[in-house]
């Protein structure tokens, strides 16, 4: 007797253990339906949800260059003061698709240039250390660098994106909330009816939920290396661009050995902005990294002088025949 009225317990405590997260999902459900705008269609919904996001982060994008300009505590630098850098950015916006950019000095944690804002927009900022730190050939090749990135809307481009992944990502998540309290509520209320209440998580509807939850975990690990990849990738083309523009690659491959070698190992939120390569960090480093190792950059600059100077030769003896 005592025994059957223990299992009605439990089962009275597993029904109302499913009551209370059933009706905590109805709540939720409500809520999200007030929140829905009546007559907006499907597509429309997602024209709204796809468009705000992007203007959102196109916003988050333009305060976030003038509030990294003042944590920098940059400083505009006229053509008085710096005619040769300015000189550099005359010519090489001329023979690149983007507007005259301002001109920044900064002291940071360690030798680093940074290209903020748009083509039309734009702001390189230098180290102090990198006018002490290069030759000049060397420090044009780093602006060139820089104003690659600002053709490309690299910086822009990669915000656009992961501010809207995270949006669409955030509106999967708030959507199936309701749907992950029922599944809770089924799990836990079956656990005790079934008298084995620590067990919940071990039965086809917690399984179910919980593949659910990786599978989601996956898309944003996915996405997130895609993001990263396509800024090593950014990073390669940007080299390429520059070596376009001022015909050097090995003053590019120079400054990115020495800025290597003079950088800080410690950690800040520009952090992932520094070219810094440690030889010892691991393979999901690597692959969260927005930069490609400085070896792996220095080699294709290297392979790119030997093959113009191999073309130039032949074309010498072309010309001497």
């Amino acid at each position: 007797m005592r025994r059957l009225a223990l299992r009605l317990s439990m089962l009275l405590v597993g029904v109302s253990v499913f009551a209370v997260y059933a009706g905590g999902a109805y709540l939720s459900l409500l809520l999200l339906r007030s929140l829905w705008v009546d007559g907006l269609s499907l597509e429309t919904t997602v024209v709204v949800v796809v468009g705000s996001a992007l203007l959102f982060s196109y916003l988050s994008y333009r305060v976030g260059t003038r509030q990294t300009l003042v944590s920098l505590d940059a400083v505009a630098v006229d053509a008085r003061r710096a005619p040769t850098v300015h000189g550099w950015l005359d010519r090489f916006t001329a023979r690149m698709e983007i507007g005259r950019p301002a001109l920044y000095v900064a002291t940071m944690q360690a030798p680093n240039a940074l290209a903020l804002g748009s083509r039309g927009s734009g702001a390189v900022v230098l180290d102090r250390s990198l006018f002490r730190l290069l030759e000049p050939a060397e420090l044009r090749a780093i602006v060139a660098h820089e104003l690659a990135h600002l053709e490309s809307r690299d910086s822009l481009v990669q915000t656009l994106a992961l501010g809207l992944f995270r949006t669409l990502f955030g509106v999967v998540l708030v959507a199936l909330f309701p749907v992950s309290l029922l599944l809770t509520g089924i799990t836990r209320g079956v656990a005790w009816a079934a008298g084995r209440p620590q067990g919940w998580d071990a039965n086809p509807v917690a399984r179910l939920r919980r593949a659910v939850g990786q599978v989601l975990l996956a898309v944003f690990v996915a996405v997130t290396l895609l993001v990263r990849a396509h800024s090593r990738r950014r990073e390669f083309a940007a080299d390429d661009r520059a070596v376009e523009v001022t015909g050097d690659p090995l003053a590019l491959a120079r400054a990115l050995r020495k800025i290597e070698r003079a950088s800080s190992p410690e950690w800040s939120l520009l952090s992932p902005l520094y070219v810094h390569d440690d030889e010892d960090r691991d393979r999901w480093t690597r692959l969260l990294s927005t930069h490609p190792p400085v070896d792996d950059r220095v080699d294709r600059l290297v392979e790119r002088a030997e093959s113009d100077r191999s073309r130039g030769a032949v074309a010498s003896r072309g010309r001497s025949r």
